[in-house]
């Protein structure tokens, strides 16, 4: 792997977690994002009582990133071998924090059109 490519990258996730399920994750986070911008430009506002709801659903968020590769490539903590390995994890860590963030958002200002609290 001499040079980091797009493509290289793509070849590496596929083979890490199958074709199916890695774009399966990709289209994913596609709906999640087009329906949070959806929600902020509907509602022309952004509900911070459900930000905050949201936020503290960001920690689950973050464990389940964490939990879901080490799962898939059959790994523990104890195999982290350096600094990259700790990046890459608090980088996992940190995507699947927003991911859950934007996802309750969602759901809570999708479920609860009602209440229009800010």
């Amino acid at each position: 792997m001499k040079d980091l490519t797009f493509g290289t990258m793509i070849a590496v996730f596929e083979e890490m977690f199958a074709p199916w399920l890695f774009w399966g994750m990709v289209v994913l986070a596609l709906l999640i994002t087009v329906a949070w911008l959806y929600v902020l430009v509907r509602d022309r506002a952004f509900g911070m009582r459900q930000f905050l709801i949201a936020q503290l659903f960001m920690p689950i968020g973050a464990i389940a990133a964490v939990w879901f590769v080490m799962v898939m490539t059959d790994s523990r903590l104890a195999d982290i071998g350096g600094p990259v390995d700790v990046i890459v994890l608090l980088a996992i860590a940190a995507l699947g924090a927003v991911g859950m963030g934007m996802l309750v958002y969602v759901i809570e200002r999708l479920g609860f059109r009602g209440h229009q609290s800010s």
